[in-house]
């Protein structure tokens, strides 16, 4: 494949574009664990913030609360530079960037869901105390199935600000698309200047992004926004 693209583009041009688009794939593995963790740990916190047990309550929005306050680029330091150095053990770039992007993403997501769900008529959720119906079953007949409609498009479109989160994990030695056109846009070699390997970086990011970005407003038109969904269920 390499050859390829050398004797199309030539040398250097076919060589950088050739490692741009390798890189990619670990750009697109990151986004995925990332999404995924975070999923995973953002329906756990969401579960704690709608729980009628006030600690737990606590314990969910102070975990937002945290990791919605330290930035990403702090969080890679501290996870892939700052606790292997103070407390000696080695953390693999590709460790320290998928749990600090994880932790980034459930904070997020948690934020998106649990609106979601309180954009829900308070309506419903007395219409099925009123069938006798437990907090579980009203949870996962009633409230749950209209909050994951309110929540797809907006899920989707983090997802364009997780891609886009990926290019800081540069800093801990990640190599991914951002390591290495910055590492040409940085060599001595005649036609890998930054004004030339960042408008192509740049142009791999935006084929990633923005067909997300299409998807999620297309969804967001065709499910209607979270407020527009609460005011026409509680008209209904």
């Amino acid at each position: 494949m390499k050859e390829l693209f050398i004797s199309v583009l030539g040398k250097p041009a076919g060589i950088v574009l050739f490692q741009l688009l390798d890189a990619t794939q670990f750009t697109i593995y990151l986004s995925l664990i990332a999404f995924g963790g975070g999923g995973l740990i953002g329906l756990l916190i969401t579960a704690l913030r709608v729980t009628p047990l006030k600690p737990l309550q606590r314990i969910g929005t102070a975990y937002v609360w945290l990791f919605q306050s330290v930035p990403l680029l702090m969080l890679l330091f501290l996870l892939g530079l700052g606790i292997p150095r103070l407390s000696g053990v080695s953390v693999d770039p590709w460790t320290a960037a998928a749990l600090a992007l994880t932790l980034y993403t459930s904070a997020y997501l948690v934020e998106v869901w649990y609106g979601a769900i309180k954009a829900i008529p308070a309506g419903q959720m007395e219409g099925g105390k009123a069938l006798g119906m437990t907090l579980p079953q009203i949870l996962l007949l009633i409230i749950l199935p209209q909050a994951a409609r309110l929540a797809i498009a907006p899920t989707i479109g983090f997802l364009v600000q997780i891609i886009k989160g990926t290019s800081l994990a540069y800093i801990i030695g990640f190599q991914d698309l951002m390591t290495t056109g910055k590492r040409w846009a940085n060599a001595p070699v005649p036609g890998t200047q930054p004004f030339i390997i960042y408008p192509l970086m740049a142009m791999i990011y935006f084929a990633l992004c923005f067909p997300l970005s299409i998807l999620s407003r297309r969804l967001e038109k065709r499910l209607g926004s979270p407020g527009a969904k609460a005011r026409v269920t509680a008209s209904a």
